[in-house]
């Protein structure tokens, strides 16, 4: 439903912004926990998809990965440069080189330059804003809109869009968008932690494509009646609260997914591999040490494409902090102790 009615959107919106000169919005990626078929909490699932975005005409979209030594990229920016297009100005009518065109003319035909960027780079505040104008501008047009009431959430970074039917039920859509690199599925992308600010022309890296990706690879080894989703689920819900996030019990699973045979995680395995996932944990705590699954790993499934920097860089470690700080590696001891005591 909610992969059906964002392609609805998307292909109002194709129509609503033909010859226009905004981000050219590509099909929709479903990515993350819901749509991988797992819950981390208690709450509403969201459903959040990456829209990725491509330079309309007349423009380029050129990545700054931030430090070329730090890995993961930080600061990362998405650098809009002019291209001329007098060749193609021969070819269709009424269209404007950018470069070569007189001033007045292009003030009153703004590049991107001029309504969706900071400076040179494309702003992720007013990119949200213009794609949160654009639902509320659609909505009606979509056969949805017959059947749910959609608000608009407030969201600096993304759409987030709260839908709720005749019957009361409520689905929390968030729609995130990011800029490809290369042909990799990984994404400079609008989403960021909600607890830490960062500047409106920082765009994080984000792995959320190849993630899903990856399950989506193991739904197809696994058998039919598998539990590996129901195993990181109760796992999420047993660590809520504690020092370990719902990503570092994820990146355990993904390594034991990529290790043990698919033919082991039947349902009547249920426990055996609920086991093996807080022992590879254990260890992981004990060595002070659990490598991101995608840098440095020679075992990620071919069918995700990584960019080479990935393949060539050192494994990151997750456990980065518990090994500098003897403090955090004391309490997540302690609070994992407590958990085997339950």
């Amino acid at each position: 439903l909610v992969k059906e009615l964002v392609g609805d959107l998307l292909g109002v919106f194709q129509e609503l912004l033909a010859n226009s000169l905004c981000p050219v919005l590509q099909p929709a990626i479903a990515v993350g926990s819901a749509f991988e078929g797992w819950n981390p909490s208690d709450d509403h699932a969201v459903y959040r998809l990456l829209v990725p975005l491509r330079p309309p005409r007349g423009h380029a979209f050129h990545l700054e990965l931030g430090m070329a030594w730090e890995m993961p990229a930080k600061g990362s920016r998405v650098r809009v440069e002019l291209e001329c297009t007098c060749t193609r100005e021969q070819l269709v009518e009424n269209t404007l080189c950018f470069l070569h065109h007189p001033e007045e003319e292009l003030r009153r035909n703004p590049s991107l330059l001029g309504t969706l960027c900071s400076g040179s780079y494309l702003d992720v505040q007013k990119t949200a804003h213009w794609l949160q104008n654009l639902v509320r501008s659609a909505w009606l047009s979509v056969p949805q809109s017959q059947h749910y009431n959609m608000k608009v959430l407030p969201s600096s970074r993304s759409c987030k869009l709260q839908l709720t039917n005749i019957s009361g039920v409520t689905l929390c859509v968030e729609m995130i968008f990011g800029v490809q690199q290369g042909d990799s599925d990984v994404f400079l992308s609008s989403q960021a932690s909600e607890d830490i600010f960062i500047p409106s022309t920082t765009w994080p890296e984000s792995y959320a494509v190849a993630e899903a990706k990856f399950f989506g690879h193991m739904a197809r080894q696994v058998p039919h009646d598998t539990c590996h989703l129901e195993c990181l689920q109760v796992c999420t819900h047993i660590l809520m609260g504690t020092g370990f996030s719902d990503y570092v019990v994820k990146t355990v699973m993904m390594y034991l997914l990529n290790t043990i045979d698919p033919s082991s995680w039947s349902r009547r395995q249920f426990v055996m591999r609920l086991q093996d996932i807080m022992d590879c944990l254990c260890d992981c705590l004990e060595e002070k040490r659990l490598d991101h699954f995608l840098f440095g790993n020679e075992n990620v499934p071919k069918e995700i494409i990584l960019p080479q920097a990935f393949k060539l860089s050192k494994p990151l470690n997750l456990f980065q902090r518990l090994a500098q700080d003897p403090h955090a590696f004391a309490k997540a001891v302690r609070e994992f102790n407590q958990l085997q005591d339950l």
